[in-house]
Parts: structure tokens; C-alpha cells; sequence
């Protein structure tokens, strides 16, 4: 199946403007570090690794990962804010630091991500992925919202924390299926994950390249996408969006460099980028991966962190969520 890159049409524009660049502009010398805020083993963690390999031909320089973990990302991303302005140092940052993170109440911040991180590129997109325990006794989205209308409260979602992407998602179909469905935090995607197959837990709203395992070992049920369209892993699975129109969540991932990062060296990095994604074995890679290569200007990743937070903003605030 031919691969889809999704490219905006502002990248346009900005190719227009590097080829335009006078010959003294700044380039990006010497060793070059992605900076990643989340554990080995993870979507994050493979995402910093592939783009680490697939970029450094274009940028001309040696590319390492440096992973920094812990508060959400944000020590991998104040690391990035405070780096020299030279493009040496850049960061994978994920929607949720960007567009969740600032608008949730009693959240406090280690830096200001609006002036203290420049915007370079989107790059990927996580299917968002609905899946049951195999202990659930229906299959469908309608019997879901059927169920929790006459037994409100007693179905459970579970989260990898109050306030992430999962979170997020949850109470999102809450709020325009007018249900009650308990939500059940862990520290953690794979320890939701374990409760839900242990029957312990119902349902999910999550990552799909985080269910894949328990969806092949049959401990997961795959039941629809909750993204703007279905991986092609699962091409024949619905979209909730089918019978919650207004249902899309998207939980992507963007590269940023450092404050005061100049329009040339960003201009370099956003076209090295996309030269990168657009290869034939990294388009594979997302796929099989669970992850759609998202593509643009600096200017459209702005435009997506301002609607993302807005409509995040509202599910927050309807359902009464506050950081931990």
C-alpha cells in the first residue's frame, strides 16, 4: 500500500525561502543532539532514534539522542529552551507539553513553551486507538455508549495519568456521548495496559503503537480509531468519529529548537526534515509503528499548537481536571 505524506502547503513557501537565502547565512557545524524527554523503549524514544538516523545526511553533521526523562518532558525540554541558538541542540516535544500543559490548572511550568521554544516541524501523528479487555462483553462503540447510559459509572477507562493524552481522550467522548465512565489513572501507559488485560480495568482510549503487543497476543480488543482516519494496520476498523461526529484526537509529536533560534538554521532543520520523513524506509517505519508522518512550515505547527490548546482547553475546564 502506497504510504501518504501529509505536506501542507505553507512548506511551500518556506522552501521558497531557504533556496532564497543569501550565501552567508548561518549553518548548522559541529555535532548535533535530539533531545528526548521519555523512557527507552517507548513511541517518543523510537521517533528521536529513526529521525536521528534519517536526518543527519541532510544536516551534514553527526546526530545523537540524548534522553533526559522525567516532569512530563520538560526536563528534555527546558534543556532544549536554554541550549545556544545555534541548532545543535533541538527537542522532540509532545502535544500534550504544548497545547495540555499550559492550560491546566495548577500545572506550574519550568519554562514558557510560546517564547522559550521555537517551533520547527510537526512530524508524526499516534493513531489514537479505542481498545477493550477481552473480559468486555460487547464490541461496537454504540453498545459502549449504550451500556454506560444504563449503567452509568460502572464501566472504567484507564489512563496513563490525570492530565495526558488518554486522559484527554476519555473524557472527550464523555463529553459528546453524555456518558459516565469512571476514569482509572496509573503511572503509565503499560501498567493501564496490564490492569486491562488482567480484567481488572474495561476499556481505552490510547496510543496505538502501545497496544500493539496485547493486540496480537489477543489480550486487547482493537474497536475503532479515535484519529481523523484508521491506520492502515487495521483498515477496516470504524472511526468513532462515525457515531460521535466532532470525535478526533491526535496526539503528535513536533521538533523545537532553542529561543531565539534563527529563521535560517530553522529553515535548514524544517528541510532536513523533510527530506527525512519522506524516504521509503522511514515511511515504513511510521507505519508499522503505528504513527502517520505529518509534515509543514514552522508557521502551521503554530496554527496546530493554538487550535489543539483551545480545544483541550474546553475539555479540561468542562470536566473539572487539574494537575496532580
Amino acid at each position: 500500500m502506497q504510504r501518504r505524506i501529509f505536506v501542507k502547503s505553507g512548506t511551500a513557501a518556506a522552501l521558497g525561502t531557504l533556496v532564497g537565502l543569501p550565501a552567508w547565512a548561518q549553518k548548522i557545524t559541529g555535532d548535533v543532539r535530539i533531545l528526548c524527554g521519555f523512557p527507552p523503549g517507548g513511541t517518543a524514544d523510537f521517533l528521536c532514534r529513526i529521525l536521528a538516523e534519517a536526518v543527519a545526511p541532510e544536516i551534514g553533521q553527526k546526530v545523537i539522542v540524548d534522553t533526559k526523562t522525567g516532569a512530563s518532558g520538560f526536563i528534555a525540554n527546558e534543556i532544549v529552551a536554554n541550549s545556544p541558538p545555534d541548532g545543535r541542540t533541538v527537542g522532540l516535544a509532545a502535544m500534550a507539553a504544548m497545547c495540555v500543559a499550559p492550560v491546566m490548572p495548577g500545572q506550574k511550568l519550568p519554562i514558557n513553551v510560546d517564547t522559550d521554544l521555537t517551533p520547527i516541524a510537526n512530524i508524526a501523528g499516534v493513531y489514537n486507538m479505542l481498545v477493550f479487555g477481552k473480559h468486555v462483553s460487547f464490541r461496537t462503540v454504540p453498545e459502549l455508549i449504550a451500556y454506560a447510559k444504563a449503567n452509568p459509572g460502572k464501566l472504567t477507562y484507564a489512563s496513563a495519568g490525570n492530565g495526558t493524552s488518554q486522559h484527554l481522550a476519555g473524557e472527550l467522548f464523555k463529553k459528546l456521548a453524555g456518558v459516565n465512565i469512571l476514569h482509572v489513572p496509573y503511572r503509565g501507559g503499560a501498567p493501564a495496559i496490564q490492569d486491562i488485560v488482567a480484567g481488572n480495568c474495561d476499556i481505552m482510549f490510547g496510543n496505538m503503537p502501545e497496544f500493539l503487543g496485547q493486540i496480537g497476543g489477543g489480550g486487547l480488543i482493537p474497536i475503532a480509531f479515535g484519529s481523523p482516519r484508521p491506520s492502515p494496520l487495521f483498515p477496516n476498523l470504524p472511526l468513532i468519529s462515525q457515531f460521535l461526529p466532532g470525535y478526533e484526537v491526535v496526539n503528535w509529536f513536533g521538533v523545537f529548537g532553542s529561543k531565539g533560534l534563527p529563521t535560517d538554521i530553522v529553515m535548514q532543520w524544517n528541510k532536513a526534515l523533510r527530506v527525512a520523513v519522506a524516504k521509503p524506509d522511514m515511511q515504513k517505519r511510521f507505519l508499522d509503528n503505528g504513527m502517520d508522518t505529518i509534515i509543514g512550515s514552522p508557521e502551521e505547527l503554530k496554527a496546530t499548537i493554538m487550535a489543539d490548546r483551545k480545544k483541550w482547553a474546553a475539555v479540561i475546564q468542562e470536566a473539572g481536571m487539574r494537575a496532580d
